[in-house]
């Protein structure tokens, strides 16, 4: 089995991402310093897949400690790089903390795969990089805007490391995944999103109907479009994880027609905060407390993918529908609910 480095590992994507690399026959190991990451999702990871997953407690800002990795797996044949700190709001407070963080990990891992012979890199970045899109459903080729956000030009800068190392090392690949708004969980509801105050739409969404939170408010109600409500493209977590396996495999089995290629991962349907939200009401049979808010500071109005390219080369496609994303997002609160009244009964 190939041996497949997965960066951030204990977090949301990460998390999924094993799953779905170990089901296609990968050997996995993660580096996750759980400053974001849980313990808790590594568990369930390997509760689904029926086997240990090894993580690393490394802070991939420390070049010696990250580089002890790779001198432990010589046989790493491949990276999926998630670790960067993702809060859009937090970085428009925080900039510098969000460029330290995101772009000293990301040179740091890239420096041991050139010095260790890693050839295929997978990087994890955002429909963020577009900024606010000229023309929709965007493509991958379309000119990248002004970014919203400090979160958003991190991973501008870090598509444009990835294309210059590239350029000078023929050896090495790259392939760019520009994903749009990943929701839902494992169908299994043993692992899914893990946020306390969460700041990304559905864990707030489901928090609220389960009574952590009183309300939530729809951040904008006058934007100009059908509802007056932002438009994002939701996808599964699932869809989003798989997307990552076959780009791996496209890269292994020399299929990539560049060293560096961009693929979006997106359903190619924009769907507004408002329609989330009755999407949820219908699934969960159940009205939500919310309100309309002010508009908040680094989000853009309306974007949502052309997914053309990923399902052409890739052989990619989408599996869960508006409806299933809702239903696994609520079906893990449900039991996240479950295993907190376990713990208050013992």
């Amino acid at each position: 089995m190939k041996k497949i480095l997965v960066t951030g590992g204990c977090g949301y994507i990460g998390g999924h991402t094993i799953v779905d690399l170990i089901d296609n026959g990968f050997d996995v190991i993660s580096v996750d310093d759980l400053s974001r990451g849980s313990l808790r999702m590594l568990h369930g990871v390997e509760k689904i897949v029926r086997k240990p997953v090894k993580n690393y407690r490394v802070n991939l800002c420390d070049l010696e400690d990250t580089e002890a990795i790779f001198i432990e797996n010589p046989d790493i044949v491949g990276i999926i790089h998630f670790a960067a700190y993702k809060s859009v709001p937090e970085s428009v407070d925080q900039p510098l903390r969000y460029y330290r963080n995101n772009i000293d990990s990301l040179v740091n891992v890239l420096q041991c795969a050139k010095n260790y012979g890693v050839k295929h890199f997978v990087f994890s970045s955002s429909c963020s990089v577009y900024g606010n899109a000229k023309e929709l459903p965007v493509e991958e080729n379309a000119p990248l805007q002004e970014p919203e956000s400090p979160y958003a030009r991190t991973k501008q800068i870090g598509e444009a490391i990835c294309r210059d190392i590239t350029r000078i090392n023929r050896d090495f690949n790259a392939m760019l995944l520009r994903y749009f708004n990943p929701v839902g969980a494992h169908a299994s509801a043993i692992i899914g999103e893990l946020q306390d105050k969460p700041e990304n739409l559905v864990p707030v969404i489901t928090q609220t109907a389960i009574g952590k939170r009183k309300e939530m408010n729809v951040f904008g109600f006058d934007y100009a479009t059908r509802d007056g409500s932002c438009v994002r493209d939701y996808i599964h977590v699932m869809d989003i994880a798989n997307a990552h396996t076959r780009a791996l495999q496209y890269m292994i089995e020399g299929r990539n027609q560049e060293r560096c290629e961009v693929f979006n991962l997106g359903t190619g349907e924009g769907v507004t905060v408002l329609e989330l939200i009755n999407a949820f009401e219908k699934v969960a049979n159940q009205k939500l407390n919310y309100k309309l808010g002010d508009r908040r500071a680094g989000d853009v109005v309306e974007v949502y993918a052309n997914n053309n390219k990923a399902k052409a080369l890739l052989g990619w496609e989408t599996k869960y529908d508006l409806d299933q994303m809702m239903d696994t997002a609520w079906r893990w609160e449900l039991e996240l609910k479950k295993e907190e009244e376990r713990v208050q009964l013992n």
